[in-house]
């Protein structure tokens, strides 16, 4: 299929998507809607994630902070702006963190950077945490004002879908073959004329008001947040996972796998979580031996190959049982000996 063939293919299953979710509460129950709800927002997250960080190569971990300062702009703004507002000024703020962080750390990769934004993350939480400790004298907002939780549902829908969205388009567009560039050679990419510089913060900038939002959307799910909450670390690493596992360099891989997470987390993790996260750990070994691609590049024509190999296996491992290997050596080196002294 051509370029637009996929398009309109990607368009078609993001609105077969979209309609499965708007008719999901009228049906489901509140256990069911609730899990639908966290998949959302780890399908925005991580298919915010990817656009950016999948594209260009650089780990980023400064997921949380984004996440919190939303959700702290949700606690502090709602009563006194309007929901829609506050979730706009939610991303706002962390799109200007991201501008600030993404000047100061973007022009170091690999390790370097991921754990300068891992660092960052840190010092925002403990910013915050001091803050509300030595100014308003308290750590942590409750929240009096709270939307209906179909408000919310629907504000987490339209943010996954806008993320889906935004990365159907940009990836077919200047910038996202700039980013693209910049994973496959940096260097090469900057003698191209592109200014690498300016479209890693432009990327970084989009991803952080993506989770800025989400977090703003979902800071209203808990009638009380604290730093230690929202700024977890936990949610940046689970969004890189998702992402990963899912199929880093694929549309569809972060949704897919988010709602792997989603039933695994509501399922395992209150009553196991030792077990929930052995799972985790678990897939991500396995895409990364058998399935570099992710989930998204699972095929019929994989499953039929693994069925082969381990066939394969199976036979090669008959054959050590019943010593049939060892007599075949055996007979091998027989035959060597006889043509040395002939």
């Amino acid at each position: 299929m051509n370029s637009r063939q996929l398009l309109v293919r990607d368009a078609l299953v993001l609105l077969a998507f979209t309609g499965w979710a708007l008719a999901l509460p009228s049906y489901a129950s509140d256990f069911v809607v609730s899990m639908a709800l966290t998949c959302l927002m780890y399908v925005a997250l991580s298919t915010s994630w990817a656009l950016f960080c999948g594209s260009t190569r650089y780990l980023s971990l400064a997921t949380s902070a984004f996440f919190g300062i939303g959700a702290y702009t949700t606690a502090v703004l709602l009563g006194s702006f309007g929901w829609v507002a506050t979730i706009v000024i939610g991303a706002g703020l962390a799109l200007l963190v991201a501008l600030v962080m993404g000047a100061a750390v973007l022009h170091l990769r690999g390790t370097y950077f991921a754990v300068l934004t891992f660092g960052m993350t840190e010092l925002i939480l403990h910013a915050v945490n001091y803050f509300e400790k030595m100014v308003t004298g308290t750590v942590g907002r409750v929240l009096t004002v709270v939307p209906e939780n179909g408000t919310i549902y629907l504000t987490v829908l339209a943010l996954a879908v806008l993320s889906v969205a935004t990365s159907m388009v940009v990836r077919r567009t200047r910038f996202g073959l700039a980013l693209l560039g910049i994973g496959a050679d940096e260097q090469r990419a900057q003698t191209l004329g592109v200014n690498t510089r300016l479209i890693k913060i432009a990327g970084f900038a989009l991803t952080a008001a993506f989770a800025g939002a989400v977090g703003a959307a979902m800071a209203v799910r808990w009638t009380y947040i604290d730093p230690h909450t929202v700024f977890n670390p936990f949610i940046g690493f689970q969004t890189v996972l998702i992402t990963l596992i899912g199929g880093v360099l694929t549309l569809w891989g972060p949704l897919i796998a988010a709602i792997v997470f989603s039933v695994l987390a509501e399922s395992l993790r209150l009553e196991f979580p030792q077990i929930y996260m052995m799972s985790l750990g678990l897939l991500l070994i396995l895409c990364v031996l058998y399935l570099p691609g992710g989930l998204a590049s699972l095929r019929w024509q994989t499953l039929r190959q693994w069925g082969r190999d381990g066939r394969a296996r199976v036979r090669e491992l008959g054959r050590e049982l019943s010593g049939e290997k060892e007599r075949e050596k055996q007979r091998t080196r027989r035959r060597e000996k006889e043509s040395h002294f002939v």
